[in-house]
């Protein structure tokens, strides 16, 4: 590792906000500070749903802006991630061609199967490894008549968000693997542009730039832009795009077999593997193949986690009993008894709004005690996600034929002690949970990697565990939990029969 002070900013891209972080490297340790936060939320316009790009453009000058300002001086360097799958397009003049649409548009509804009579699912998962869900970007671009029929097409590329604001901060075109790994148009096996899906679906290859490896020099922050912040030069980098593969750098982790989970709103829980798992299991039990920080690929499922806690929170904010997170978790440790569970994959769990009654209703219909009180609703929740990140072990371990020795936590969702202990406790294995501004300090240590600060993700790894360091839950009551985990188990198989 080098020695040189770095002072670089990461711009993460949220759900519903967005932060710049600047992030000092001294060679051994990082620190982070949040310098700008702001609002991301979709914008319908008539009956469509689009990233506001203008403006979170400008609210990622700001941060750039208030870096230089708070931090005492411009970074270095600058990288953004987002989440997966949205993109936008940019025509030969290097205009943007329309606001982005956001995942939440309605658009791709009708043409997944269309897809699928041209490419059947399972053929389309053994191509990709990419699970099928209908806000996937091959479908956004299946449902882009003009990019299909090539009217008014000539020119146009295709840049997956953080591409996009690479593009319009430094002038350079490029498609970042990790993010890229996300649309269900990418080769797993050779990294490149499926050119026999783009074919097929009359997608022209002309979309796609080249694939570029997370911690990419792009080029630097354009002249206009320097001129108006007033900064010096500043390199603009595709450090890790994709959100998830950035918290998964910063997983602390050395050498045993493990399992990660970036715990959030949404839970990301998997492994990291040299070459893709395709196989009819890995399909069957709706697991992805996504790129990796370090070129790899994160094996993982997505698991609708503390979605379920945050919409009953927001339920009970609205009748009038406003709780913290530290209080819903006191709520749950005064009903220790449970005894009821729900199956967070569940699709009647995916809208906002009425989310307690809902968990009332599906544990009435499973035949179930109902958790009737807030206490017993929370628990419910937390009980259960800690039960079905058991259930995706078990699969994770069959899938990789070797068991998993203990289970790194990274992100937010740390901050729930109760749901960490609770993993541990369901699992039998060690949680290490940390860090917890995981998606910042990933992308923020790829860049360090781009500096040539740093080697490789071992380094990167070592670099976090000393900069931050975890907390440690051991396993409890292993019996206790192993009998409440087969009634769950007994619990869905029932479900499935009915």
């Amino acid at each position: 590792m080098g020695s040189q002070s770095l002072h670089m900013l990461a711009v993460d891209f949220g759900a519903s906000s967005g932060r710049a972080v600047t992030g000092a490297f001294n060679g051994r340790t990082l620190s982070v500070s949040e310098v700008h936060r702001f609002n991301n939320e979709p914008v319908r316009l008539g009956n469509h749903f689009h990233w506001d790009f203008l403006r979170l453009f400008h609210e990622l000058k700001q941060g750039i802006h208030a870096s230089r300002r708070i931090a005492g001086g411009a970074p270095v360097s600058v990288a953004v991630d987002t989440w997966g799958v949205d993109y936008g397009l940019v025509d030969a003049k290097g205009r943007l061609a329309g606001n982005p649409y956001h995942y939440r548009d309605l658009r791709t509804e009708q043409v997944m199967s269309e897809v699928f009579s041209a490419i059947p699912e399972k053929e389309l998962f053994q191509l990709t490894g990419i699970r099928s869900s209908s806000i996937n970007t091959i479908y956004q671009l299946y449902a882009e008549e003009k990019v299909r029929s090539g009217y008014g097409a000539d020119g146009l590329k295709m840049l997956m968000m953080p591409d996009l604001f690479h593009y319009y901060l430094s002038g350079v075109m490029a498609n970042e693997y990790t993010i890229a790994s996300t649309s269900g148009l990418l080769d797993p096996r050779s990294r490149t542009w499926h050119s026999g899906i783009l074919n097929t679906l009359s997608i022209p290859e002309s979309l796609f730039s080249e694939i570029v490896m997370p911690g990419t020099m792009l080029g630097q922050l354009r002249q206009d832009i320097r001129e108006e912040l007033q900064v010096p030069d500043m390199a603009v980098i595709a450090a890790a795009g994709h959100d998830t593969a950035a918290a998964v750098a910063s997983v602390p982790a050395g050498a045993a077999p493990y399992a990660f989970i970036s715990s959030g709103t949404w839970s990301l829980m998997g492994i990291e593997l040299d070459q893709p798992a395709l196989s009819d299991y890995s399909r069957d039990s709706f697991f992805s193949n996504e790129g990796g920080a370090g070129g790899n690929i994160r094996l993982l499922k997505n698991i609708m986690g503390l979605w379920l806690l945050q919409e009953c929170r927001r339920t009970w904010a609205l009748e009038g009993t406003p709780l913290t997170y530290d209080e819903l978790t006191e709520l749950a440790l005064s009903a220790p008894e449970n005894g009821s569970y729900i199956d967070a994959a569940d699709a009647v769990f995916l809208p906002p709004g009425g989310m307690p009654q809902r968990i009332r209703e599906y544990c009435r219909d499973s035949g179930q005690k109902v958790p009737e009180s807030r206490a017993a609703i929370v628990r419910c929740i937390v009980e259960s996600l800690a039960l079905q990140y058991r259930q995706t072990l078990d699969e994770i371990e069959k899938l990789a034929g070797e068991r998993m020795e203990h289970i790194h936590i990274v992100g937010g969702g740390i901050q729930n002690r109760l749901l960490c202990q609770l993993t541990a406790n369901v699992t039998g294995r060690p949680v290490i949970a940390g860090p917890v501004e995981a998606t910042a300090i990933g992308n923020l240590m790829m860049q360090a990697l781009a500096h040539g600060e740093v080697k490789n993700l071992a380094e990167i790894r070592q670099v976090v565990l000393e900069s931050f360091p975890p907390e440690t839950y051991l396993p409890e009551d292993a019996a206790m939990w192993e009998e409440r985990y087969q009634q769950y188990v007994n619990l869905f198989k029932r479900q499935e029969t009915v």
